[in-house]
């Protein structure tokens, strides 16, 4: 089994913060295997050209693992380790909408901090 949310969204991190590192870019498709290639929200996270996108994908494929667990049966093997990814994912959401939501204020406060300074140096 894999965390293909997880190692689609490190993927698409690596992509918009610009990180080089090819080990750990093929680690993470190997990860995904097959679906690195296949349509869907997880190749588009992979391919995000920003955050807002990368977000959403990131929710449409947790849509899909909420769907995946809802149809596992419960003798199912695999159901203890579904939730727990769903439990993880879900968390990562979180955390993944927290770091936008501080870089938006960090964007805003730039401006109004610019601002500041001309309140109290006019620009000629």
């Amino acid at each position: 089994m894999a965390c293909h949310e997880i190692a689609g969204l490190r993927l698409g991190l690596m992509r918009l913060l610009g990180l080089k590192d090819e080990a750990i870019r093929q680690h993470e498709l190997a990860e995904l295997g097959a679906d690195a290639g296949r349509p869907g929200p997880v190749h588009s996270m992979c391919e995000a050209n920003d955050l807002e996108s990368l977000r959403r994908f990131y929710e449409a494929a947790l849509s899909i693992l909420e769907e995946r667990v809802a149809a596992t049966g419960p003798a199912d093997p695999k159901l203890p380790y579904l939730r727990s990814l769903a439990i993880l994912t879900k968390k990562v959401e979180l955390d993944l909408g927290n770091q936008i939501d501080a870089l938006t204020r960090l964007f805003n406060d730039l401006e109004q901090m610019h601002d500041f300074v001309h309140e109290i140096y006019p620009a000629d």
